[in-house]
């Protein structure tokens, strides 16, 4: 097992397959002329696979697809093929512009969860935050994904000035169909323009659908992140994931690897081990992943305390999301 000097056992790994999507969201792309990474300097299909055994061979029991949008890497149903043969929980985040393309393999290889990042019910905002008129394919994708028995987590960054307008929309959905929607409040990461005033908590969203609906507290699962409710009669269920106002670092379970195989020990945390770099010099990769997972910080990367107020942005050194991989 995979365990830090804090005592958490590590038995999720999330994947960025690129670091390249055909959506321009403000809050994870920092500008319209990112530089995408050379196909050189990306984890081959094979490397990925490499890669990922050593972690399953330390007990990683969940595997978790993202990107940049992990369905534009041509190499996807490769890699989904290979990654399929370990035993461990296969899922995946997306935009969903793509989904349609590979559910049935998707659904081949077990799969039988998926997050789709939707910020908007909107189609005016929706393409104002992404730069793309594509919400009609997106919630198609999502119908379709409801239809072949997936369960759907829809993921909504809770941004200042649009959420409010749209909460209860989202909640609603949970109503006619078995969604699960989580409100995620705004991250600081490098050049997405977080301030303390586009936050708003997940306290202060509550008491907006209190307003509406009576609610009822659900039981968490181990290593959530999201706290979940559920309106009486509805299908589905919505949660707030708290990072900013409520850190959940005390029984995380997530590492991660960038697409040009950088090994994160948390999302906010700025040290990385360059394990691709190791491979592809024949070196073994697994001193440096127990070594990332010892030195994790016991909360938030080590980068800002758990008063979110007090966090100054400019000071955090980190990659903007893209480059993390959701």
């Amino acid at each position: 097992m995979l365990i830090d000097q804090h005592n958490r056992i590590h038995d999720y790994l999330r994947i960025s397959l690129t670091d390249s999507c055909n959506f321009r969201c403000a809050y994870c792309m920092p500008n319209e002329e990112i530089e995408v990474l050379p196909q050189s300097r990306l984890m081959s299909t094979a490397e990925i696979d490499q890669i990922a055994g050593v972690f399953v061979e330390q007990g990683v029991k969940k595997i978790r697809l993202t990107g940049g949008e992990p369905l534009v890497r041509k190499a996807f149903p490769e890699i989904l093929d290979r990654l399929s043969k370990y035993p461990v929980e296969l899922t995946m985040t997306t935009n969903g512009i793509l989904v349609h393309k590979h559910i049935d393999q998707l659904k081949q290889v077990g799969m039988r969860t998926l997050n789709v990042s939707l910020d908007s019910l909107n189609r005016e905002t929706f393409l104002k935050l992404t730069k793309r008129d594509q919400l009609d394919q997106v919630w198609n994708n999502i119908l379709l994904l409801l239809k072949e028995g997936f369960r759907v987590k829809i993921n909504a960054v809770a941004l200042n000035g649009i959420i409010e307008k749209e909460i209860l929309d989202f909640v609603a959905l949970t109503k006619e169909y078995p969604l699960h929607v989580r409100f995620i409040e705004f991250m600081p990461f490098e050049g997405n323009h977080w301030k303390v005033d586009k936050v708003i908590t997940a306290k202060h969203m509550l008491d907006m659908v209190k307003e509406a609906y009576d609610v009822v507290k659900l039981q968490d699962e181990p290593h959530a992140t999201a706290k979940k409710y559920m309106v009486p009669g509805h299908q589905g269920t919505f949660a707030f994931i708290t990072t900013m106002s409520e850190h959940f670092c005390g029984d995380c379970n997530r590492m991660r690897l960038t697409a040009d195989g950088k090994m994160k020990n948390c999302l906010f945390g700025k040290e990385e081990m360059d394990l691709l770099g190791t491979l592809r010099q024949g070196k073994d990769i697994l001193p440096l992943i127990k070594l990332s997972v010892h030195r994790k910080h016991a909360i938030l990367g080590g980068q800002f305390t758990p008063d979110y107020q007090k966090t100054d942005a400019e000071k955090i050194q980190n990659r903007s999301m893209i480059k993390i991989g959701g």
